[in-house]
């Protein structure tokens, strides 16, 4: 009799929980703006890019009376992009000094709070439950893909943001310079259109698109530890088990003394290139659409430095030390939190990546996918991951306890 009396308490408590999260998501939708993109169809910016699509290779050419001028500033920029492309937490931080000084640019803190997740599934491969499922060859190929995508990213928009930073400081635009850095073609026109319109829908759109592309062709079709990847049992359970996540955390309420609010989405198929470019636009329209899902995301980047560790957002359910956790009240962990190390625990720094070459906007395929690419973004109705992120991990820790082979 006190079993089913324990199961209709949990059962209530879940119920209560639920309710309660219904409630919040409702609040943090509950006011949306508008993200208006205005380059699809019959736009003036699409007939550019159409255009420019069937142009030769741009060459650099100059911006400035001094040709020394030009060529010291793309050393600097490359020099300073090296310096941060050392490894997830030093890009993730410079991602978020961009945006803390020039928060018109949206997609730096996109790209902030995506390459945290990056960051944490990196560190997931030397967690709780995944080197009991994968062999250490396996993480290895696994982190050196996650690292190489979130490396040549870096390598590719970096450069844009910060030459960005230096035509406000010089009060003219340098964008004449983008090829300098190996930036695509497509890219100039919006970097453009932005210095006069500042629309930043439109840019980060456009960044959304153009990142993923360069991943596609830089790394995806050319990585030699893709199509082992993706044969792994990891891989191929993954839309299953609900694991390839990404989550941003809300630090709107600290009177909560449990685990922050997460929002966010999980990406169905990582291998496709219209998914992750849908996927992207997604959690863009989510992060800007919804006010206060931004001051939450805004107010966690302020305030939580990143590691690497899953432990800087649920450190009642997660550790960044080897030794036993101390279970906390209320800590939904059955025993003790779940070890999530730091990044400097799990993996080494890695040498840079090699710079693309070719632009990958070239092709009567990719151009004739500008039109659905360049749609304004929504935002989803389904945000709320908190339960989804905890039930993904519980399912991680099911495989880890089962009988089965490491692949």
């Amino acid at each position: 009799m006190a079993s089913i009396w324990q199961s209709a308490g949990e059962y209530a408590r879940q119920w209560l929980r639920r309710s309660a999260a219904r409630r919040n998501i409702l609040r943090l939708t509950a006011r949306k703006i508008p993200l208006r993109c205005d380059c699809g169809k019959g736009s003036p910016l699409l007939a550019e890019l159409e255009r420019i699509g069937h142009a030769p290779p741009r060459q650099l050419h100059g911006i400035a009376d001094d040709a020394d001028e030009e060529e010291r500033l793309l050393v600097a920029i490359r020099k300073e992009t090296r310096v941060w492309n050392l490894n997830n937490v030093t890009r993730t931080q410079a991602y978020w000094n961009v945006y803390r000084s020039h928060p018109e640019l949206h997609w730096a803190l996109l790209a902030h709070m995506v390459s945290r997740n990056g960051g944490w599934s990196m560190t997931d491969l030397r967690g709780e439950w995944l080197p009991r499922l994968l062999k250490p060859e396996t993480a290895e190929q696994l982190f050196t893909l996650l690292e190489a995508c979130n490396a040549q990213i870096f390598q590719d928009a970096y450069p844009q943001l910060r030459l960005y930073v230096e035509s406000r400081k010089r009060n003219r635009p340098l964008f004449a310079l983008l090829p300098g850095f190996g930036v695509s073609a497509f890219m100039g026109p919006f970097w453009e259109r932005f210095w006069l319109e500042r629309n930043s829908v439109a840019l980060t759109t456009a960044l959304i698109l153009n990142e993923q592309n360069v991943i596609q062709t830089t790394v995806l079709e050319r990585s030699p530890h893709q199509e082992r990847a993706e044969e792994s049992l990891l891989f191929q359970t993954a839309p299953w088990l609900r694991t390839n996540q990404v989550v941003f955390p809300l630090l709107s309420d600290r009177r909560n003394p449990g685990p922050l609010t997460l929002v966010g989405g999980v990406l169905e198929r990582f291998a496709s290139l219209d998914e992750r470019i849908r996927f992207g636009k997604s959690l863009y329209a989510m992060l800007f659409g919804y006010p206060r899902v931004l001051s939450g995301v805004r107010a966690f980047a302020e305030r939580i430095p990143h590691t690497g560790s899953r432990a800087d957002y649920w450190p009642s359910v997660f550790r960044d030390k080897q030794t036993s956790g101390i279970p906390r009240e209320g800590d939904p962990a059955s025993e003790s939190r779940w070890y999530s190390p730091r990044l400097e625990k799990a993996w080494p720094d890695r040498p840079p990546p090699e710079p693309p070459d070719r632009d990958w906007f070239q092709g009567e395929e990719v151009r004739t996918k500008m039109a659905d690419w360049l749609v304004s973004p929504k935002p989803p109705r389904a945000i709320d991951m908190t339960e989804e992120h905890q039930l993904g991990q519980r399912k991680l820790q099911a495989m880890a306890a089962a009988p089965l082979p490491r692949i």
